[in-house]
């Protein structure tokens, strides 16, 4: 940009010899204070410690009994009954969301209609009440038969016999689990993008080869961790076969609770500790099925607690040689 004629340009003085040249120092970037985070943190641990503190110290909670009755034969006769019970239940269940979700998606009125029902149905009405419906069935139906509606029977059979009470239990959790678990698949199948089936109708794949291998392996991402809490649920839901006779975790703890009055407190802390077992093993059966499955869909797989351990002591590392080095 030209001056107007007379103007006056000062230029910088150019350093002389004589002046030191300049040094410059670092200066350290502070972290910015987060006083409520410092607080709030006090708080919990304060409380934490609180209730450790009375977990251990309280008599009431007898843990030497608890220690007696963790491994007794009686408490892990009912914890395999509740092992098999959710098992069969939690197979069954599945399918039965499959095929539930699979009416639900498919273009006929009828099927659509019969799996809306049954969801709505089974959705609305507790546990418990279906529970206890299934144990007095045969009070209804002494005999169940198949064969052609207002017509001649093929075979019958009686339901007495046929009903055991874990084939009562496994029947009840298994309609109750199928009905959420197929809004868990619908919900999965619906997430995968539209241009997937786009692009393996434009290949000429048959319907059912969609489904197995293009459609349902991307849906597992969004249903696995829905269903797991489904199964977990559903672990804790088989506390409800008590009532109807079978004794399974929970029933043998009540049953020992009835027959030593004194250990209930005891007896319930084992239930508890056991269902917290199950319950975990889950979850990290869950996590390493979700990174089984992440693969193609993150540029990096989830890190295990084993890496996320070492990467924070690597950090921590890092940062007391900073601080050292300052």
């Amino acid at each position: 940009m030209s001056e107007p004629p007379g103007a006056t340009v000062t230029l910088p003085e150019a350093p002389t010899a004589a002046e030191p040249p300049k040094v410059l120092t670092a200066q350290r970037v502070l972290p910015l204070r987060r006083p409520g985070r410092w607080i709030a943190t006090a708080v919990v641990l304060i409380l934490v410690a609180q209730f450790v503190h009375g977990l251990v110290t309280n008599p009431f909670y007898q843990w030497d009994r608890w220690s007696y009755w963790f491994l007794r034969p009686t408490i892990l006769d009912g914890l395999l009954i509740t092992l098999e019970v959710a098992a069969y239940s939690a197979v069954l269940g599945l399918i039965g969301g499959i095929l539930l979700a699979l009416a639900r998606l498919s273009k006929s009125p009828v099927l659509r209609a019969v799996s809306w029902t049954y969801v709505w149905a089974f959705r609305s009405i507790p546990l418990i009440v279906v529970l206890i419906f299934l144990y007095n069935f045969s009070a209804l139906y002494k005999t169940l038969s198949v064969g052609i509606p207002f017509g001649p029977a093929f075979f019958s059979f009686d339901e007495s016999k046929l009903a055991t009470d874990m084939v009562v239990a496994v029947v009840g959790l298994s309609l109750n689990e199928a009905a959420y678990a197929a809004e868990v698949v619908r919900g999965g199948i619906l997430s995968v993008d539209q241009g997937q089936h786009e692009a393996a109708a434009a290949l000429g794949l048959p319907k059912g080869y969609q489904f197995r291998r293009i459609v349902f392996p991307q849906a597992l991402r969004s249903i696995i961790p829905n269903y797991v809490n489904q199964l977990i649920g559903l672990i804790k839901g088989t506390s409800l076969v008590f009532y109807v006779s079978l004794l399974d975790l929970f029933g043998s703890a009540q049953t020992m609770g009835s027959t030593y009055p004194g250990d209930i407190v005891p007896l319930l802390l084992v239930v508890t500790v056991w269902y917290l077992i199950l319950t975990s093993v889950v979850s990290v059966i869950q996590f390493y099925v979700e990174r089984y499955y992440a693969r193609g869909a993150t540029r990096s797989l989830p890190p295990t607690r084993l890496q996320k351990l070492r990467t924070g002591l690597t950090d921590l590392r890092a940062r007391i040689r900073r601080e050292a080095a300052v």
